[in-house]
């Protein structure tokens, strides 16, 4: 083979290599640029509360809710839950998704005294006897727009009801509101704290997530609480006598920052409301109400003291104080401006239609 024929091969060589070089270089960033692509198109929200990892309200509520998002978005919504308050404390959750610090957030209306006056007159004795009664009530509030006035600020996803309260102590049963005279009692929210200060209890403020140290510590004698959470925050290791009194229901929400909803695309925040509103209530309600059943179940199979009081509206003994929480509640309200005895009347016709 003559020089010049071996230099030409070896030209064709090189231009071979350099052309497969490059196309190999193109295929890589144009793989690259695929990955890039596809992790843009994913929104991930960070979604705060403050129920326990291992609750009912995080495995058989918030996690399928996350997954149903995902899923129907083709992964382009993803949530990251943040469970016992660690991305954001309890009392500020519903604020801290008001500001963007987190995207969604989980809260009891209760704590945070005289943000939502409107609706917490819905936990007024008397109006429920069941989460899931309880979540029909709110979200029927909301969507014919006797309280969404309080919830402006945000892009509100669902509200849902807790079950009916009891009374959990120590040793000593609660059977009539004289026993409660001296005790502090922790409050899930300024109603419960009004008929708690009606019977003679000193009323205590605490989170959830606080509640078994100040029990264990003594720093309390007792507390105001539906069954589910009892069990959830492990208080039922605490306390062995136990007053089911529906005197109140705890009302709660969650929310989204509204700026992050309003950026998406149209068919992400139909995705979203979708999985929002009456069908997200009603499958809380049912939680809920299982898992209060289950967890007053195992503390009779135990032994615990159980005093029921199923009615004590019309119960002598504790008709009194209940009235009289109520009223001072509604006065206050009214103080602030509002038509307290109004939507108090709404309320009551609202939990009617709901009655399961």
């Amino acid at each position: 083979m003559s020089i010049k024929t071996k230099m030409s091969a070896m030209s064709l060589l090189m231009t071979l290599a350099l052309g497969i070089s490059a196309c190999s270089q193109f295929g890589d960033n144009e793989q690259a640029a695929g990955v890039e692509s596809s992790a843009a198109d994913t929104t991930v929200l960070r979604f705060s509360h403050f129920w326990p990892a291992t609750s009912a309200m995080q495995t058989e509520v918030f996690e399928p809710w996350a997954k149903n998002l995902e899923t129907e978005s083709n992964g382009q919504l993803k949530v990251e839950i943040y469970p016992s308050a660690t991305l954001s404390k309890p009392d500020v959750t519903y604020d801290s998704a008001a500001k963007g610090t987190i995207d969604i957030g989980a809260q009891a209306h209760g704590y945070t005294a005289g943000r939502f006056p409107l609706t917490q007159i819905a936990e007024l004795p008397g109006l429920s006897n069941s989460a899931v009664q309880m979540s029909c009530m709110l979200q029927t509030l909301y969507d014919d727009g006797t309280i969404a006035s309080e919830y402006e600020d945000t892009h509100l996803l669902f509200l849902m009801g807790a079950g009916p309260a009891a009374l959990h102590t120590v040793d000593k049963a609660i059977r009539v509101p004289e026993d409660m005279k001296g005790m502090r009692i922790r409050r899930p929210s300024a109603i419960a704290g009004d008929i708690i200060e009606a019977t003679g209890g000193s009323p205590v403020g605490l989170p959830a997530p606080d509640i078994y140290t100040s029990l264990q510590r003594g720093v309390i004698d007792g507390l105001s609480f539906p069954w589910q959470p009892t069990g959830d925050f492990r208080i039922t290791e605490l306390a062995n006598a136990h007053t089911n009194i529906p005197f109140y229901n705890s009302a709660l929400l969650v929310t989204m920052n509204k700026d992050k909803y309003e950026a998406l695309p149209a068919d992400l925040q139909k995705i979203i409301d979708d999985n929002s509103g009456r069908v997200m209530a009603d499958i809380a309600g049912k939680m809920t109400d299982r898992e209060d059943a289950k967890f007053m179940e195992e503390a009779r199979a135990k032994g615990d003291i159980m005093v029921d009081i199923p009615d004590p509206l019309n119960d002598p003994d504790w008709r009194g104080p209940l009235i009289e929480g109520t009223q001072k509640y509604l006065s206050d309200v009214s103080a602030l401006g509002l038509d307290a005895h109004g939507v108090y009347e709404k309320v009551k016709a609202v939990s009617a239609a709901c009655k399961v």
